[in-house]
């Protein structure tokens, strides 16, 4: 049941009087339930209750770890149908995708726990040096505070990859909810608060705080016993957070994802040959979740000619049988909204599709743009990410053009190359060039789809992350909330 009420460890606590609900998207209405912002107490409370908790729970074993994941993964998966219920109407996303992503949910929590036990990440090293014995080992950094994003209220929120990667690695966790979805945040918090007391942790291991302002989320990354801090959202939210961070006295880290626009480039062999099947792959990654993932599309790279002509012609036509999609919230729309009818009036910007007129509130209005390379150079601002169904064509005169368009660009999570295997001399110049501004490079596909595999890097250079190193995705990212310790002639039992 949905009470509106923080969860701070095992007990619900409303001592606030902001209260603030949860829209419907595709209704337009408020979501029945009320809930109540967290106070600067509660918030206190919680990080009290965490630092209490975090030398008992940095000491447990890889094994209670693992089956604290493990019973979160069960609850989930017990809890699926009203969790699914109140994800479509927070979000406006269709069951199919709430299914998939609670899937994924559970998949990456059990993933984690199977990593920790098979993977020694609090790995030592040891060496005598003058007869003097040294151990180095990896240590959790102590209570963290994780961000729900809005396009993952599953995946990426209150029991996401932040989330379980901290919790891994041994460190309490204090989740700001999200507040597009407080009510699925708060049915999962109650699910990890009772995995929790089952796995009999010290209260405070967990605690979910609702807010609808900055100033929970201020309070708690100014707060002096957070340790570290796990964010995936805009580059205007994470930047603040980074340089909130910065300015404590003891400043921690903040491993944000924020922003990425996922260049694709093509070869005109590539298009000439294949070009439409590409335009029905690329339109789908486009539109998939309403254009809202961090790995869309944002910016396709072509030399002109006769086969990138015929392939947005196509492009166009396929584009607008699509059917405007519901998007996320009312103010992400109209974020879109504004930011594409802001692009469309840059210098040199052709529109080439602007879909066809949603007739419903909240619905999507995918949009393919095209733009000269000269002019792409010369302005910055296109390459804002748009959130939603959005892309820019880069019309590029030469090879050398095209290079400088790639170099031009700020930092990515993904960058794409389709061309022939054989056109080696311009596949090697193009992924040199992509190779310094992305975390991850793709050859012949499209950028959406993000594995939860240890292969896999979902982070990149700033503003994509900020941290490169470092990825939001897979056993790795347990490795964001340790740090080492050296042990100069202590005894083993420690």
């Amino acid at each position: 049941m949905i009470t509106g009420k923080n969860q701070i460890g095992s007990i619900k606590s409303a001592n606030g009087n902001v209260v603030f609900r949860s829209n419907n998207p595709k209704t337009n209405t408020p979501n029945p339930w009320q809930f109540i912002e967290a106070t600067e107490r509660e918030v206190n409370d919680a990080v009290e209750l965490a630092d209490r908790a975090f030398l008992s729970f940095s000491k447990t074993s890889i094994k209670i770890r693992q089956e604290l994941l493990n019973k979160i993964a069960e609850g989930l998966e017990d809890s699926k149908d009203v969790l699914i219920e109140v994800y479509c109407m927070e979000s406006g996303l269709p069951i199919s995708r709430a299914i998939t992503e609670l899937n994924r949910t559970v998949y990456q929590l059990r993933s984690y726990g199977a990593y920790g036990a098979s993977e020694d990440f609090n790995k030592t090293t040891e060496d005598v040096v003058n007869g003097v014995s040294l151990r180095k080992v990896n240590v959790p950094i102590g209570p963290v505070v994780v961000f729900g994003s809005s396009n993952f209220p599953f995946a990426y929120s209150t029991a996401g990859g932040d989330t379980a990667s901290a919790l891994m690695a041994g460190c309490p966790v204090i989740v700001k909810g999200h507040s597009m979805h407080p009510g699925t945040g708060e049915l999962v918090a109650e699910v990890i608060a009772k995995a929790v007391s089952s796995c009999h942790l010290p209260e405070g291991v967990f605690s979910n705080l609702n807010a609808q302002s900055y100033k929970v989320g201020q309070q708690l990354v100014m707060h002096p016993k957070v340790k570290g801090v796990g964010f995936t959202g805009s580059i205007t939210g994470g930047r603040a957070i980074f340089d909130l961070a910065s300015r404590r006295e003891e400043p921690i880290p903040v491993f944000a994802e924020m922003g990425s626009i996922n260049p694709v480039v093509f070869s005109e062999k590539e298009l000439e040959e294949n070009g439409s099947d590409w335009v029905k792959k690329i339109v789908k990654s486009m539109l998939d979740g309403a254009g809202q993932f961090c790995t869309n599309p944002g910016l396709i790279i072509a030399l002109k000619g006769s086969a990138l002509d015929k392939f947005l012609e196509e492009f166009v036509e396929v584009l607008s049988k699509q059917d405007p999609q519901c998007m996320l919230s009312a103010s992400v729309h109209d974020s879109f909204d504004k930011l594409r009818r802001t692009q469309m009036k840059r210098k040199g910007v052709i529109t080439l599709s602007a879909q066809r007129t949603p007739t419903e509130l909240n619905y999507s209005q995918a949009t393919l743009l095209k733009v000269a390379g000269v002019q792409f150079l010369e302005q910055p601002e296109l390459q804002e990410e748009v959130f939603g169904p959005f892309s820019i064509v880069v019309e590029c005169e030469s090879t050398t053009e095209l290079i400088k368009v790639i170099e031009s660009l700020n930092g990515q999570l993904t960058g794409t190359l389709n061309c022939k295997e054989e056109e080696t001399e311009f596949a090697t110049a193009v992924l040199n060039a992509l190779s310094l501004k992305v975390g991850r490079l793709i050859f012949q596909g499209v950028p959406t789809g993000v594995a939860v595999s240890e292969s896999m890097h979902h982070g990149g250079p700033y503003p994509a992350c900020t941290d490169s190193r470092f990825t939001a995705v897979g056993g790795d990212s347990i490795k964001r909330w340790l740090r080492p310790l050296c042990l100069q002639n202590i005894p083993n039992y420690f």
